[in-house]
């Protein structure tokens, strides 16, 4: 059914922005972002963590309700903590973002079965699952387009879902990345001394 065209939700896309952080690897740094949030009384809309092909650097992505605070002001925050190595807002430039759904709703109907069918052909989404009362639709797209799918769903009758938020990507050679290796430990000697490997 190509001819039906998905209308984006316009009203709070506007006022969100999207910030990706390259952080330590390291045990305490969500939680250090998390408090610094909390004191600053920043709202985060979404937040996703994980890792990068680099082991020592995983990568943030924070969306925010920029009618709360500047999305640079957080930025700026946020390079205070020690742990942090760089931050972007990337809502500002050309990107790549998705949201992954895992959604099961009510199919104990043929009627029921064949909305949520006709649903998976229209949306970027499919069946992953399904059995004589349930379904499990999953769906991997931006935002606005998982949120437009949800609402569709909801008459049908959604028992459980769980998203995993955000994340992004700049466009093209807009490449956040970041060589960065964590400083080397000192080895202890038998005279007392430390000994750094270079």
């Amino acid at each position: 059914m190509t001819d039906q065209v998905l209308t984006p939700v316009q009203t709070e896309e506007h006022q969100k922005h999207t910030l990706v952080a390259l952080v330590e690897n390291k045990p305490g740094v969500l939680n250090r972002i998390a408090s610094l949030f909390r004191r600053r009384n920043f709202n985060i809309d979404s937040l996703t963590v994980g890792r990068t092909h680099r082991p020592h650097v995983s990568r943030m992505t924070i969306v925010v309700d920029s009618t709360q605070a500047n999305p640079n002001l957080i930025a700026a925050n946020l390079l205070k903590l020690v742990n942090v190595i760089e931050v972007r807002v990337i809502s500002t430039q050309p990107h790549v973002s998705r949201d992954l759904a895992l959604i099961k709703v009510r199919t104990d109907s043929p009627e029921s079965r064949n909305h949520v069918t006709e649903l998976c052909d229209r949306y970027p989404a499919r069946i992953v699952d399904i059995g004589p009362e349930v379904a499990i639709v999953e769906i991997a797209s931006q935002e606005d387009i998982v949120e437009n799918l949800i609402e569709e769903l909801r008459p049908i009758g959604i028992v459980e879902m769980v998203r995993t938020g955000v994340v992004a990507m700049g466009r093209g050679i807009r490449i956040q990345d970041s060589e960065y290796e964590p400083p080397t430990k000192a080895k202890p000697t038998t005279n007392g001394y430390q000994r750094f490997s270079v």
